[in-house]
C-alpha cells in the first residue's frame, strides 16, 4: 500500500544522527542491542533575540524554529523571512524577519501546557483563537479514517524503528502528504506548521492526523493552520473539546480499527 503514497517529506527511520544502538537485557536477561532515540538541545533566536531551548530529535530544525515562532505569534503569516540559519555545532536556528522584533514582556508570561518535554504558549495565543471560526466545508469519508490510519501506522518511521517518539501528518483526502515525528508531539506540529508556511501549502483543504493527545494546544495550533479537521488514535482534554467546538474545528478521537468517536465538528463526516 505505502509504496505509492508519495510523502512531500517524511521520517527517515535510516539517518544514524536521529538514533544509537545500546547494549540492554530481555524479559530473560539475555543480552540485547536495541535501538533508542537521540535527544538534544536546541536553541531558537528570532533576529538577535534568544527565545527557547527545546528538546529536540534534530531533524528538520529550521521547520522546528519557525513553526514554534509562528504557533507563538512571533511570527506572523505576513512576515518575510529573510534568512533562515542552523549552526550544527552549537545547536542554534536562527529565524531573521524584515520586521523588527522585541519579546521581552512577552516571554515573561508562559503558559505550560500537558506537551511531552513541557509545552509552552501565551496567552494572548488563546485570546486570538477564542475569536477565529473555521469555515472550510471540508468533508472526511467514514472510510478515509480508517485508511489514513493505516497507510501512516505503515509508513516506515522512527517509532517503528526505536519507539519513543510522536509523530503527525498532513492528509489530502485519505493519502498523507507531510509526515514529521518527534519526541514532544508539539514539536512535530511545529515543523509541519514551518514546513507549510515556507512551501505556502494551504490547511483549508486538509486533514491532521496524531498520534497524541487532543489537547487544547493540538486544537489551537491545527485551527492556527487552518486545517479543519484534527484526527488521533488518542484521547481528548475537556478543554481540546471545548476549544474545538468554539472554533468549528472537526475533532476525532480514539481511531483505532474503524472506531472512533467524533466530539466536534460531526458534519463534515460523510457516510455515504
Amino acid at each position: 500500500m505505502n509504496k505509492k503514497i508519495k510523502y512531500l517529506v517524511a521520517p527517515n527511520p535510516q539517518d544514524k544522527n536521529l538514533t544509537k544502538e545500546i547494549d540492554g537485557f530481555d524479559e530473560n536477561l539475555k543480552p540485547i542491542k536495541t535501538k533508542v532515540i537521540i535527544e538534544k538541545d536546541l536553541t531558537i533566536y528570532l533576529n538577535n533575540q534568544e527565545i527557547v531551548t527545546l528538546m529536540t530529535v534534530g531533524d528538520h530544525p529550521e521547520y522546528l524554529a519557525l513553526g514554534y515562532l509562528l504557533n507563538q505569534n512571533m511570527i506572523k503569516i505576513t512576515d518575510k523571512i529573510k534568512k533562515i540559519e542552523h549552526n550544527q555545532e552549537l545547536r542554534v536556528v536562527v529565524v531573521r524577519t524584515s520586521r523588527k522584533t522585541n519579546y521581552e514582556e512577552k516571554l515573561k508570561k508562559k503558559i505550560t501546557t500537558s506537551g511531552c518535554a513541557v509545552g509552552t504558549i501565551f496567552g494572548d495565543v488563546y485570546e486570538e483563537i477564542l475569536k477565529s471560526k473555521i469555515l472550510s466545508k471540508k468533508k472526511i469519508k467514514h472510510s478515509w479514517i480508517y485508511e489514513i490510519s493505516k497507510k501512516i501506522n505503515l509508513t516506515p518511521s522512527l517509532y517503528l524503528e526505536a519507539g519513543a517518539i510522536h509523530g503527525c501528518a498532513i492528509i489530502k483526502n485519505n493519502n498523507p502528504i507531510i509526515y514529521m515525528e518527534d519526541v514532544g508531539r508539539h514539536n512535530a506540529v511545529d515543523k509541519i506548521a514551518g514546513y507549510m508556511f515556507l512551501k505556502k501549502i494551504n490547511g483549508n483543504d486538509k486533514t491532521f492526523y496524531t498520534t497524541g493527545r487532543l489537547t487544547s494546544e493540538m486544537v489551537i495550533k491545527t485551527v492556527k493552520m487552518k486545517i479543519p479537521i484534527l484526527i488521533s488514535r488518542s484521547g481528548f482534554t475537556s478543554w481540546g473539546v471545548e476549544l474545538a467546538k468554539k472554533t468549528n474545528l472537526t475533532l476525532i478521537g480514539r481511531a483505532k480499527g474503524k472506531k472512533y468517536i467524533i466530539l466536534s465538528g460531526e458534519k463534515r463526516i460523510d457516510h455515504k
